[in-house]
């Protein structure tokens, strides 16, 4: 019904000239005092031939209707298939939507080609700030002064960034180096904690683990990145004699919870969006955003499910559902 009313009202100004056209006829035809029988017989014959030619124009109208419905459905795979124009003005429009999809197409690659350029660009950057970064590991280690600590810290944020901008580039790539296997949980939250237990100790931050004795289908480098940046981010947000806990829940769900600063009510939604720092990251003034992000893309590509329970002035939770589905592994 809806289509026959669309094709009525396409059709509408030939309906009402038709419909003035046999007004005039039989008006004509009156006058002259014609019989009604011939009227009606002329007015009979020429409604079954408009019926019929009614008939096969809406069939076309049908049939062309659901062949733009279809190429509207593959309109990645290009144009080729529209139906040939059978007036000027659908000439007129093929030639305008040829034109549409030429210019986004262009614009589509070159988009993609400065994505890639700027990709490449980041994990070379990324690559060769690794040749400084160890230098000054080297210089630091025989550096005994006062502000070896400070300077110590600060490197290892800048690793921090590297590591992140490798993640995003990689995670954004069309093919990502996951190998998926059956790991020891602990032997990978063992591996985060080793790397900033230094750093716990010299905020004064405790921090208590309890083995789960489990083993993670999962990927162990993605896995042990995204336990990093949230132990980053509890250790960001928790003051000093605060504490920091590891443990498993349910069987399947690692905890990750501190007694830091906690997070706004309204911001928990958004925690995990692209660029969001929510309020804690406007206080901090260098928070980007993408730690979360990234850690939820990561987990969403494991297959793991990511979740954050938090009150202001209480610590946040954060816990990640181990459990994988649909994944092949080695």
């Amino acid at each position: 019904m809806k289509l026959l009313m669309a094709y009525l009202k396409m059709h509408h100004k030939s309906l009402l000239l038709i419909l003035s056209a046999s007004l005039i006829f039989c008006a004509v035809f009156a006058l002259y005092g014609l019989p009604l029988t011939a009227v009606g017989y002329a007015s009979l014959l020429s409604l079954c031939v408009a019926a019929v030619w009614a008939g096969i124009d809406f069939l076309h109208f049908f049939r062309k209707h659901k062949l733009l419905l279809s190429l509207t459905r593959e309109i990645q795979f290009g144009l080729g298939g529209l139906p040939p124009a059978q007036t000027l003005m659908e000439q007129d429009y093929q030639q305008l939507l040829t034109a549409l999809y030429q210019y986004t197409a262009q614009l589509a690659t070159n988009c993609d080609r400065f994505q890639t350029e700027m990709m490449n660009y980041c994990t070379m950057w990324a690559h060769q700030i690794k040749t400084p970064i160890a230098a000054m590991h080297i210089l630091l280690q025989a550096d005994d002064s006062e502000n070896c600590a400070a300077l110590q810290d600060s490197l290892f944020k800048i690793e921090e960034y590297v590591q992140m901008v490798l993640s995003y580039s990689r995670l954004s790539s069309d093919t990502t180096d996951f190998v998926l296997k059956h790991y020891e949980l602990d032997n990978i939250v063992r591996q985060a904690i080793h790397k900033y237990a230094p750093l716990f100790i010299r905020r004064k931050i405790h921090l208590h683990f309890t083995p789960t004795g489990f083993s993670v289908l999962t990927d162990e480098k993605w896995l042990l990145f995204v336990i990093e940046q949230i132990l980053s981010n509890s250790m960001k947000y928790t003051h000093a004699g605060g504490s920091v806990d590891i443990y498993l829940e349910n069987g399947v769900t690692l905890v990750i919870a501190d007694t830091g600063i906690g997070i706004a009510p309204e911001d928990l939604p958004r925690i995990g969006q692209k660029g969001f720092t929510g309020y804690n990251g406007r206080t901090d003034k260098k928070s980007t955003g993408l730690g979360l992000y990234l850690c939820r893309r990561t987990l969403d590509k494991l297959s793991h499910t990511f979740a954050i329970t938090s009150a202001v002035g209480q610590g946040t939770k954060v816990k990640i559902g181990l459990n994988s589905r649909n994944m092949r592994f080695e």
